[in-house]
C-alpha cells in the first residue's frame, strides 16, 4: 500500500532518483547501486507515462512533476494499492488529465487507486466506483458512477448542493489599498520576480493565477517583508517598503500563509497562544510591553465562536484540531484584527467542503465591507469565482490580466504559456471578438 499525500513529502535539495530510493536504497552495505536505481526509475516512468528525469533536482520541478515523483516512490516499493489525497488540488487542467492517464495505466495492469476528492466532476469522470463519507461514516456505496449526478452526490456529502465560490455584485471602490510597483526579487538574467506592478482597491479581490513555482511564493514573501526585494509597496497611501514584517503587520496587512502548519501555527502551543501570532504587540493581546493573557483568551473565545472553530476550549494544543479548524483559526485571527489588506495564500487548501464554504463567505463579506484582498490559489474555480480581476504569473512575470468570466481551461492555457497576451495588453477570450 502506498500513500500520496496532499502535501508532498519530498526533499527539494535531492534529485528525483535520490528521493525515490530514500529509505529503500538498492545495493549492499558497501555500495549503492545508483545505475540500477536510475534504470528502474526510467522503466517505471516509461511503463506508466510518468515522464520524470531521474537526475533533476526536485527543487527545479513543477508541482505536477513533483506529484509524479511521489507516485514513483510508492511504485518503486512495489505498491499495488495507491491512496491519493486530493491529488488534483494544486494541478491545472491539463495536469489533471495527465495524472488520470497515468492512474488508468496503473489500474489497467491490476493496481488499485483510492482517490479522495470533493471535486465531483473529476470523481464522476474517472472513478469506477464511488464511496461517499460524511461525518466519519459511509453514507453511500455506488458501483456505477453513471447512475448518479454531481447534484445527488453533493446531497449525500453535505446534505445540500456543494457551495460555490461565486461573488455577488461588484464592491470595488476608487481608493487604492495596496500599491505594488516594480517589485523584483533576485538578480538577472533569471530573477524570481521581475518588475511586478499592480494596485488593489478597497472592496476588491485580486486573484493571482499560475502554476506553482512561477513566483507566487516570492511575491507573497516580498509583500510581507520576508524576502529582500527591490521596488515600492504602498498601503493606503503610506510607503511600507522599508518596514519590517512586524511593521507591515502592525500597519494593517493581514496574512493567511500557504502552509498553515509550517508558517501559520505553532502546533504544540494552545489556541490562545496561536491566536496572538503576528498581533502580540497589539490589544487585546498586549498591555504595554506585556502579554495580556486574559485578553488573549477572551479574543480567542470570540474567534472560536465567530468562525465556528470546533474545539473543546482555547487551552488545548492546536495540533489536536482538524486541518479545517486549524485553517479557520488562522483566518479568524487575521479577520478579527480588521486588516486594511489581506494576503490570502491558498486559503482553502486541504480543508473539507464545510470549512471551505465558511472561508469563502468570510472573504466575500470582508470584500463587501471594503477589505482589499490579494488571493493566491491553485483552485481555479475558487480563483475565478471570488476574484474581481485575475493576474497570471509565469516565470516570475505577470503575463496576462483577465476578467473573472474566463474559464478554468482558458486560464490554464495562460498559466502554462500556451496562450499569451496580445500586444495591446488586453486578453480576448473565445466569443468576445464577435460580441465586440
Amino acid at each position: 500500500i502506498g500513500m500520496v499525500f496532499q502535501h508532498f513529502m519530498l526533499a527539494d535539495n535531492l534529485t528525483v532518483w535520490e528521493n525515490v530510493v530514500l529509505g529503500d536504497e538498492p545495493g549492499n552495505m558497501f555500495r549503492l547501486d545508483i545505475a540500477g536505481a536510475r534504470r528502474r526509475i526510467k522503466e517505471l516512468s516509461a511503463q506508466y507515462g510518468l515522464d520524470v528525469e531521474p537526475d533533476r533536482l526536485v527543487a527545479e520541478l513543477g508541482v505536477g512533476q513533483k506529484q509524479r515523483v511521489e507516485i514513483l516512490k510508492v511504485l518503486y516499493r512495489g505498491a499495488q494499492i495507491l491512496i491519493l489525497d486530493e491529488p488534483t488540488a494544486v494541478l491545472v487542467p491539463h495536469e489533471v488529465d495527465e495524472l488520470f492517464e497515468s492512474l488508468r495505466s496503473l489500474t489497467s495492469e491490476g493496481a488499485t487507486a483510492i482517490f479522495i476528492s470533493h471535486k465531483l466532476d473529476e470523481v464522476l469522470k474517472f472513478a469506477d466506483a464511488i464511496t461517499v463519507i460524511r461525518a466519519g461514516k459511509t453514507v453511500a456505496e455506488l458501483d456505477d458512477p453513471r447512475s448518479v449526478t454531481a447534484h445527488s452526490l453533493a446531497e449525500m456529502m453535505v446534505g445540500s448542493e456543494l457551495p460555490t465560490p461565486e461573488t455577488r455584485e461588484s464592491t470595488v471602490t476608487d481608493e487604492v489599498a495596496l500599491s505594488v510597483s516594480g517589485l523584483t526579487v533576485g538578480d538577472p538574467p533569471l530573477p524570481a520576480l521581475a518588475d511586478i506592478t499592480f494596485d488593489i482597491h478597497r472592496g476588491e479581490i485580486l486573484g493571482i493565477a499560475g502554476v506553482e513555482g512561477n513566483g507566487q511564493h516570492e511575491l507573497i514573501e516580498a509583500i510581507m517583508g520576508l524576502r529582500p526585494s527591490q521596488g515600492h509597496i504602498g498601503l493606503v497611501g503610506r510607503d511600507i517598503t522599508n518596514l519590517s514584517t512586524r511593521g507591515r503587520r502592525e500597519a494593517g496587512v493581514g496574512y493567511i500563509p500557504e502552509d498553515r502548519q509550517k508558517d501559520g501555527l505553532t502546533l504544540p502551543f494552545s489556541l490562545w497562544e496561536n491566536a496572538m501570532l503576528g498581533h502580540q504587540t497589539q490589544a487585546p493581546y498586549a498591555k504595554g510591553p506585556w502579554i495580556d493573557r486574559a485578553g488573549a483568551q477572551r479574543r480567542t473565545d470570540e474567534i472560536i465562536k465567530e468562525f465556528d472553530v470546533r474545539t473543546p476550549g482555547h487551552s488545548v494544543p492546536v495540533f489536536t484540531l482538524s486541518g479545517g479548524n486549524q485553517q479557520k483559526l488562522v483566518v479568524g485571527r487575521e479577520m478579527m484584527a480588521e486588516p486594511k489588506v489581506l494576503v490570502g495564500a491558498h486559503p482553502t487548501r486541504g480543508v473539507d467542503v464545510g470549512a471551505q464554504a465558511i472561508i469563502w463567505d468570510i472573504l466575500r463579506d470582508a470584500r463587501a465591507s471594503g477589505l482589499a484582498v490579494l488571493l493566491i490559489s491553485a483552485d481555479l474555480e475558487e480563483l475565478i469565482g471570488l476574484s474581481d480581476r485575475l493576474l497570471v504569473m509565469l516565470r516570475g512575470r505577470v503575463v496576462a490580466e483577465l476578467p473573472p468570466t474566463v474559464t478554468p481551461a482558458e486560464l490554464g492555457s495562460y498559466m502554462t504559456g500556451v496562450t499569451s497576451m496580445p500586444e495591446d495588453g488586453t486578453a480576448t477570450l473565445p466569443g468576445e471578438s464577435e460580441a465586440r
